[in-house]
Protein backbone atom coordinates (compact mmCIF):
# COMPACT_ATOMS: atom_id res chain seq x y z
CA UNK A 1 0.00 0.00 0.00
CA UNK A 2 0.98 3.61 -0.49
CA UNK A 3 1.28 5.26 2.92
CA UNK A 4 3.40 8.31 2.07
CA UNK A 5 3.59 10.76 -0.83
CA UNK A 6 6.62 12.94 -1.60
CA UNK A 7 6.41 15.80 -4.08
CA UNK A 8 9.01 17.42 -6.30
CA UNK A 9 8.93 21.24 -6.30
CA UNK A 10 9.32 22.90 -9.71
CA UNK A 11 6.44 22.20 -12.13
CA UNK A 12 4.94 19.76 -9.64
CA UNK A 13 3.94 22.19 -6.89
CA UNK A 14 5.38 25.46 -8.20
CA UNK A 15 4.61 27.00 -11.59
CA UNK A 16 8.00 28.27 -12.75
CA UNK A 17 6.69 30.47 -15.57
CA UNK A 18 7.25 33.75 -13.71
CA UNK A 19 10.58 32.58 -12.30
CA UNK A 20 12.14 31.79 -15.67
CA UNK A 21 10.53 34.85 -17.21
CA UNK A 22 12.33 37.00 -14.67
CA UNK A 23 15.60 35.24 -15.52
CA UNK A 24 15.05 36.14 -19.18
CA UNK A 25 14.47 39.76 -18.15
CA UNK A 26 17.62 39.76 -16.05
CA UNK A 27 19.72 38.26 -18.85
CA UNK A 28 18.25 40.72 -21.32
CA UNK A 29 16.65 38.39 -23.87
CA UNK A 30 12.97 38.18 -24.88
CA UNK A 31 11.00 35.77 -22.72
CA UNK A 32 9.77 33.76 -25.70
CA UNK A 33 13.36 33.39 -26.94
CA UNK A 34 14.60 32.08 -23.61
CA UNK A 35 11.60 29.75 -23.38
CA UNK A 36 12.28 28.34 -26.87
CA UNK A 37 15.97 27.79 -26.12
CA UNK A 38 15.06 26.19 -22.80
CA UNK A 39 12.72 23.74 -24.54
CA UNK A 40 15.30 22.89 -27.21
CA UNK A 41 17.89 22.15 -24.53
CA UNK A 42 15.48 19.81 -22.73
CA UNK A 43 14.49 18.05 -25.96
CA UNK A 44 18.17 17.44 -26.68
CA UNK A 45 18.57 15.74 -23.29
CA UNK A 46 20.92 18.41 -21.94
CA UNK A 47 21.03 19.99 -18.51
CA UNK A 48 18.53 22.87 -18.53
CA UNK A 49 21.22 25.23 -17.23
CA UNK A 50 22.79 24.95 -20.68
CA UNK A 51 20.07 27.35 -21.85
CA UNK A 52 21.74 30.16 -19.91
CA UNK A 53 25.04 29.46 -21.66
CA UNK A 54 23.47 29.45 -25.11
CA UNK A 55 21.91 32.89 -24.72
CA UNK A 56 24.78 34.36 -22.67
CA UNK A 57 28.06 32.40 -23.02
CA UNK A 58 30.00 32.33 -19.76
CA UNK A 59 26.92 33.14 -17.69
CA UNK A 60 27.42 32.14 -14.03
CA UNK A 61 23.98 31.37 -12.56
CA UNK A 62 25.11 31.32 -8.93
CA UNK A 63 27.01 34.59 -9.24
CA UNK A 64 24.02 36.19 -10.93
CA UNK A 65 21.73 34.98 -8.13
CA UNK A 66 23.89 36.97 -5.71
CA UNK A 67 23.73 40.03 -7.98
CA UNK A 68 19.95 39.73 -8.26
CA UNK A 69 19.57 39.58 -4.50
CA UNK A 70 21.79 42.64 -4.08
CA UNK A 71 19.64 44.46 -6.63
CA UNK A 72 16.44 43.61 -4.76
CA UNK A 73 15.35 41.13 -7.43
CA UNK A 74 16.11 37.87 -5.63
CA UNK A 75 14.85 34.62 -7.12
CA UNK A 76 12.05 33.07 -5.08
CA UNK A 77 8.45 31.95 -5.03
CA UNK A 78 5.33 32.42 -2.95
CA UNK A 79 1.64 31.59 -2.74
CA UNK A 80 0.92 33.06 -6.17
CA UNK A 81 3.36 30.63 -7.79
CA UNK A 82 1.66 27.48 -6.47
CA UNK A 83 -0.43 25.56 -8.95
CA UNK A 84 -4.11 25.90 -8.04
CA UNK A 85 -4.50 22.18 -7.31
CA UNK A 86 -1.75 22.05 -4.67
CA UNK A 87 -3.61 22.97 -1.49
CA UNK A 88 -6.80 21.01 -2.32
CA UNK A 89 -4.78 17.90 -3.18
CA UNK A 90 -2.56 18.08 -0.10
CA UNK A 91 -5.59 18.64 2.12
CA UNK A 92 -7.39 15.63 0.65
CA UNK A 93 -4.34 13.40 0.94
CA UNK A 94 -3.76 14.44 4.54
CA UNK A 95 -7.46 13.74 5.31
CA UNK A 96 -6.96 10.26 3.85
CA UNK A 97 -4.25 9.62 6.44
CA UNK A 98 -1.21 9.79 4.18
CA UNK A 99 2.20 11.05 5.34
CA UNK A 100 3.30 13.91 3.08
CA UNK A 101 6.63 15.44 2.18
CA UNK A 102 8.32 17.78 -0.29
CA UNK A 103 11.82 17.06 -1.62
CA UNK A 104 13.46 18.55 -4.69
CA UNK A 105 16.57 20.04 -6.24
CA UNK A 106 16.40 23.42 -4.58
CA UNK A 107 18.67 25.76 -2.62
CA UNK A 108 18.24 26.17 1.13
CA UNK A 109 16.47 29.48 0.45
CA UNK A 110 13.72 27.64 -1.43
CA UNK A 111 13.17 25.46 1.62
CA UNK A 112 12.47 28.64 3.54
CA UNK A 113 10.03 29.78 0.86
CA UNK A 114 8.20 26.45 1.10
CA UNK A 115 8.02 26.52 4.89
CA UNK A 116 6.63 30.05 4.78
CA UNK A 117 3.70 28.75 2.71
CA UNK A 118 2.59 26.59 5.67
CA UNK A 119 1.55 23.67 3.48
CA UNK A 120 0.02 20.63 5.22
CA UNK A 121 3.10 18.40 4.95
CA UNK A 122 5.26 16.48 7.40
CA UNK A 123 8.66 17.11 5.81
CA UNK A 124 10.39 19.65 3.58
CA UNK A 125 13.88 18.92 2.28
CA UNK A 126 16.12 20.32 -0.43
CA UNK A 127 19.17 19.05 -2.29
CA UNK A 128 21.28 21.81 -0.76
CA UNK A 129 20.09 20.82 2.73
CA UNK A 130 21.24 17.25 2.11
CA UNK A 131 24.31 17.86 -0.04
CA UNK A 132 23.10 15.61 -2.87
CA UNK A 133 21.02 16.33 -5.96
CA UNK A 134 18.77 14.40 -8.30
CA UNK A 135 19.24 12.33 -10.40
CA UNK A 136 21.81 10.87 -7.97
CA UNK A 137 20.09 7.89 -6.37
CA UNK A 138 21.64 9.01 -3.07
CA UNK A 139 19.08 11.83 -3.06
CA UNK A 140 16.28 9.27 -2.87
CA UNK A 141 18.12 7.32 -0.21
CA UNK A 142 18.17 10.59 1.76
CA UNK A 143 14.42 10.88 1.24
CA UNK A 144 13.95 7.30 2.39
CA UNK A 145 15.81 7.93 5.64
CA UNK A 146 13.36 10.69 6.52
CA UNK A 147 10.10 8.96 5.62
CA UNK A 148 8.67 6.62 8.29
CA UNK A 149 7.69 4.02 5.67
CA UNK A 150 9.67 1.87 3.29
CA UNK A 151 10.21 3.03 -0.32
CA UNK A 152 7.69 0.47 -1.61
CA UNK A 153 5.05 2.27 0.48
CA UNK A 154 6.13 5.73 -0.69
CA UNK A 155 5.02 7.47 -3.89
CA UNK A 156 7.34 10.08 -5.42
CA UNK A 157 5.53 12.58 -7.64
CA UNK A 158 7.50 14.56 -10.21
CA UNK A 159 7.42 16.04 -13.69
CA UNK A 160 10.73 14.72 -15.02
CA UNK A 161 11.64 11.30 -16.33
CA UNK A 162 15.41 11.44 -15.86
CA UNK A 163 15.47 13.40 -12.59
CA UNK A 164 12.38 12.04 -10.85
CA UNK A 165 10.82 8.85 -12.17
CA UNK A 166 13.86 6.79 -13.15
CA UNK A 167 16.08 7.37 -10.08
CA UNK A 168 13.13 7.14 -7.69
CA UNK A 169 12.09 3.81 -9.21
CA UNK A 170 15.69 2.59 -9.03
CA UNK A 171 15.67 3.42 -5.31
CA UNK A 172 12.55 1.30 -4.85
CA UNK A 173 9.93 4.06 -4.66
CA UNK A 174 6.55 4.03 -6.32
CA UNK A 175 6.40 6.81 -8.90
CA UNK A 176 3.88 9.17 -10.46
CA UNK A 177 4.59 11.46 -13.42
CA UNK A 178 2.54 14.64 -13.57
CA UNK A 179 2.09 15.95 -17.10
CA UNK A 180 2.85 19.64 -16.79
CA UNK A 181 5.92 21.72 -17.34
CA UNK A 182 8.25 21.36 -20.34
CA UNK A 183 9.96 18.13 -19.33
CA UNK A 184 6.73 16.17 -18.90
CA UNK A 185 5.36 17.21 -22.28
CA UNK A 186 8.61 16.57 -24.16
CA UNK A 187 9.15 13.14 -22.58
CA UNK A 188 5.54 11.95 -22.28
CA UNK A 189 5.87 9.43 -25.14
CA UNK A 190 9.17 7.98 -23.99
CA UNK A 191 8.55 4.21 -23.54
CA UNK A 192 10.33 4.29 -20.20
CA UNK A 193 7.46 6.31 -18.76
CA UNK A 194 5.09 3.36 -19.12
CA UNK A 195 7.69 0.93 -17.79
CA UNK A 196 8.77 2.90 -14.73
CA UNK A 197 5.69 4.79 -13.50
CA UNK A 198 2.92 3.47 -11.31
CA UNK A 199 0.71 6.44 -12.22
CA UNK A 200 0.49 9.15 -14.87
CA UNK A 201 -1.60 12.14 -13.83
CA UNK A 202 -2.60 15.48 -15.33
CA UNK A 203 -3.40 17.20 -12.05
CA UNK A 204 -2.62 16.65 -8.38
CA UNK A 205 -6.33 16.38 -7.65
CA UNK A 206 -6.20 13.02 -9.45
CA UNK A 207 -3.95 11.62 -6.74
CA UNK A 208 -6.36 10.88 -3.85
CA UNK A 209 -8.60 8.73 -6.04
CA UNK A 210 -5.70 7.05 -7.81
CA UNK A 211 -4.00 6.17 -4.53
CA UNK A 212 -7.27 4.92 -3.06
CA UNK A 213 -7.76 2.65 -6.08
CA UNK A 214 -4.15 1.46 -5.93
CA UNK A 215 -4.41 0.62 -2.24
CA UNK A 216 -7.71 -1.21 -2.76
CA UNK A 217 -5.97 -3.67 -5.07
CA UNK A 218 -2.98 -4.01 -2.71
CA UNK A 219 -4.95 -5.74 0.04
Amino acid sequence: MIRAVIFDVGECLVDETRIFGEWADWIGVPRHTFSAVFGAVIAAGLDHRRAFQLVRPGFDVEAERVKRAAAGRAEGFGEGDLYSDVRPALTALRAAGLWLGIAGNQPVRAGGDLRALDLPVDMIGTSEDWGVSKPDIAFFHAVGRRVPFCPEETLYVGDRLENDVLPAAAAGFRTALIRRGPWAYIHQDDPRVELETDMRIDTLTDLPGRIEAFNATAH
